[in-house]
């Protein structure tokens, strides 16, 4: 069965590498998006599923793209069954949608946590569990029939890491069982739908303004591929990477010694650092200085001492 591989990001190397280990499903081809400027230094950088497609040896096409003429006929000359999308991160467009059969892995339980972004969403809002879905790709977004499914519970101290990685070893498995037994395909229903709005930079900052216990998730939906972040009185950003949700008992004990812009603003017990919220405390475990290095918080503030709020 000949099979083309669309994938940009971590996430989709993963399932490619998945993909690729089945002999009866290993892609003929692997398409990317072009490598891009990338850190401080702007140098060119390849996506993840580039670096991947190279490691395996699979013929590899970077289009600027995907749905003009001279890409589609890259694809075609394949011949493939089926074509996989997988986190390409760029709309794919008629008349590519209806050359071929499109199965896209879409790392939530369809029609929950439709777009960009559905395993941060899902930590975010708390959710009990996620999973994967095996979908055809159609014009709409993440709207096409659902042919697989597989649930994956949410941990109390999951962060974006380790879900993700459980979800692109179910993604890969669900995607082998699909493309070898072709299941039938049937509609979303209508009720339930969510949207994962594509990540922010008002999304990565810890509002003392919202209970500590939503802060907390952010903290680990973001972690650690994007990171999270607190305003400092002086107007810079202290990177968040690691935080605890303070028990209630405690909470209210060393809250006392927060600032006295009642609830909100940043505090210190000892060589704690600690966050107060409208609701709850954060305490922030591992922090990230502008232009420094992670450390523990105890190490932040024996160099840095007591950090100001807005």
């Amino acid at each position: 069965m000949s099979t083309v591989f669309i994938g940009t990001s971590e996430f989709a190397a993963a399932v490619l590498e998945h993909l690729a280990c089945s002999d009866a499903h290993r892609p003929a081809l692997v398409i990317t998006r072009p490598d891009r400027p990338s850190g401080r230094g702007r140098r060119l950088r390849s996506p993840p599923v580039a670096d991947s497609a190279r490691m395996l040896g699979i013929a590899l096409e970077q289009p600027q793209n995907v749905n003009d003429e001279q890409a589609r006929e890259l694809i075609a000359r394949v011949s493939p069954n089926a074509v996989v999308v997988c986190a390409f991160g760029a709309l794919i467009k008629e008349p590519l949608l209806s050359e071929h059969e499109l199965l896209n892995v879409h790392p939530s339980l369809l029609p929950r946590w439709r777009g960009a972004a559905p395993v941060e969403r899902a930590i975010m809002a708390g959710d009990a569990q996620t999973g994967v879905s095996i979908m055809r790709l159609t014009a709409g977004l993440d709207s096409g029939p659902v042919c697989l499914a597989g649930p994956e519970p949410i941990r109390a101290d999951d962060s974006y890491g380790s879900l993700a990685a459980r979800l692109q070893a179910l993604g890969g498995e669900l995607l082998v069982r699909a493309l070898a037994e072709s299941p039938p395909f049937v509609e979303q229903p209508q009720d339930g739908i969510t949207y994962a709005e594509k990540l922010g930079p008002d999304d990565r900052l810890l509002d003392p303004s919202r209970p500590a216990v939503e802060l907390e998730r952010v903290v680990r939906a973001l972690h650690p591929h994007i990171g999270a972040r607190v305003a400092l009185d002086d107007g810079s950003l202290l990177g968040v990477h690691r935080a605890a949700l303070l028990q209630d008992d405690e909470a209210a004990l060393l809250g006392e010694h927060l600032p006295p812009a009642a609830v909100l603003g940043a505090g210190v017990h000892e060589d704690r650092l600690l966050l107060g919220c409208v609701s709850g405390v954060l305490e922030l475990l591992v922090v990230q200085p502008p232009g420094g290095r992670a450390m523990d918080a105890s190490a932040y503030l024996r160099g840095h001492g007591l950090p100001g709020r807005r």
